[in-house]
């Protein structure tokens, strides 16, 4: 029997990125929100109220879940940058502060003044890592949360057109590219979000043979 399962996401990026991870055809089903029908709503904005990753996915987890009635996985993720002492961390998405944009723009805004906060430091002293926790909502009667890390150095100016986010600025040495001249396949096996997944896919599995018997 296939199990479906909700990603809580509205970020089709996000989307893609767990879907080429997780998916596991014959077994379980992911599904969207647009899928099962949920609209986007001004209660959304207060779900990540938290001062971490990991109380941040489990709110927005437990919110789809109830909504839903599925088991549901959610996330949250960020880039924590050494220099600015882990900023943006949990307010990555918001670090701009402009309410007004979305997308593309927004991340433009956003990558803008980090390169303003970081200007004039020398690369050995603009290492970063990103953030990715996600957790698994089952009603009332299960939960977990696993994290993954990626780190990296922010570059001076932008490079590649893949990705999205902080993905142009964040450099792996090892890779000598960014995340955004990366292609599609290599991210994912790279990305903090990737790992997490993974993490999380061996709870996943257990917990619906368990509900399936």
């Amino acid at each position: 029997m296939v199990a479906h399962v909700l990603v809580a996401t509205r970020s089709a990026d996000k989307l893609r990125e767990i879907q080429h991870v997780l998916a596991s055809p014959g077994e379980i089903e992911l599904v969207s929100l647009q899928d099962v029908g949920i609209h986007e709503s001004a209660e959304e904005e207060n779900l990540e109220e938290f001062e971490t990753f990991e109380g941040n996915a489990l709110a927005k987890a437990r919110y789809f879940a109830r909504l839903s009635g599925l088991p549901t996985i959610a996330d949250d993720s960020g880039l924590c940058v050494d220099a600015l002492g882990g900023a943006p961390g949990v307010w990555s998405k918001r670090f701009s502060g402009r309410t007004d944009l979305l997308g593309i723009e927004l991340d433009q805004a956003n990558n803008e003044l980090l390169l303003k906060r970081l200007e004039g430091l020398p690369l050995e002293q603009r290492g970063a890592h990103y953030l990715c926790a996600i957790a698994y909502v089952d009603g009332d009667t299960a939960a977990s949360v696993v994290r993954g890390r990626c780190d990296g150095i922010i570059l001076s100016e932008l490079r590649g057109t893949q990705g999205f986010g902080y993905d142009p600025l964040f450099f792996i040495p090892s890779e000598n590219a960014t995340f955004a001249e990366l292609s599609r396949f290599r991210k994912n096996e790279l990305s903090h979000r990737a790992q997490a997944v993974r993490a999380l896919a061996g709870f996943l599995a257990r917990r619906l043979d368990e509900i399936q018997r």
